[in-house]
């Protein structure tokens, strides 16, 4: 599946990060800020990762694009330039989940069978949570999806899964990245591409703009 250019992509944390791949090695990569009120940022950054690794957006064979959950406005942003490049150059699209680019982009998660509670900001004072096992290559064996919980239980939810809490706010500190996608192989190998017209990121929960409407005028936003 890995075979040929991959090019991933991932803003879950607000941070746009870019990997191209070549049969599954690590060729170039970056991270850029995704928000700035003088410039865009993340497409030209893409662009010169893809040149970086001596391509063209034409020489893609594949787009993997994290799915979340994470930072809505990133999210989106990411995911409509992922949909966008696979439309237009004719090629499938997968998604990857954000939480575990949390682990496999650490180099301190390597140890096989290790088992981490990945974290995420879900504002609010809730955090989104996967609990992730490393297998004996150092990649990714497993994810269990765990939903929101509230910051303050983080390290006793971790003591009872039997894992190490790690993200941009725990004490292993890592962030999602998507040159991560290099121990995440069997995750997108395992799954069909996306339906371009239908596929969406994962946001986690309402977007804070809809939270806001709905609060200040007593009803759902339809």
């Amino acid at each position: 599946m890995m075979d040929g250019l991959t090019l991933a992509l991932d803003a879950a944390a607000t941070t746009g990060t870019i990997a191209l791949l070549r049969d599954g090695v690590l060729v170039s990569a970056r991270s850029v800020a995704m928000r700035s009120d003088a410039e865009e940022r993340y497409l030209p950054a893409i662009l010169e990762v893809v040149a970086a690794g001596d391509a063209t957006l034409r020489d893609l064979d594949r787009i993997v694009c994290g799915e979340g959950p994470g930072s809505f406005t990133s999210l989106r942003v990411a995911g409509a330039i992922a949909k966008g490049f696979a439309l237009g150059l004719g090629r499938p699209l997968f998604a990857v989940p954000s939480l575990a680019l949390i682990v496999t982009a650490s180099e301190a998660t390597a140890r096989a069978g290790s088992r981490w509670l990945a974290t995420l900001d879900a504002m609010r004072g809730d955090r989104y949570l996967a609990l992730i096992t490393v297998g004996t290559d150092g990649t990714v064996s497993s994810l269990e999806a765990l939903g929101l919980a509230p910051a303050t239980t983080i390290a006793a939810r971790a003591r009872a899964l039997a894992a190490t809490p790690i993200g941009p706010d725990e004490a292993v500190v890592a962030s999602p990245h998507a040159s991560g996608l290099v121990r995440c192989v069997a995750l997108v190998s395992s799954a069909a591409p996306v339906d371009l017209a239908s596929w969406e990121p994962r946001y986690g929960r309402l977007a804070e703009a809809q939270v806001k409407w709905e609060a200040a005028h007593g009803r759902s936003l339809a």
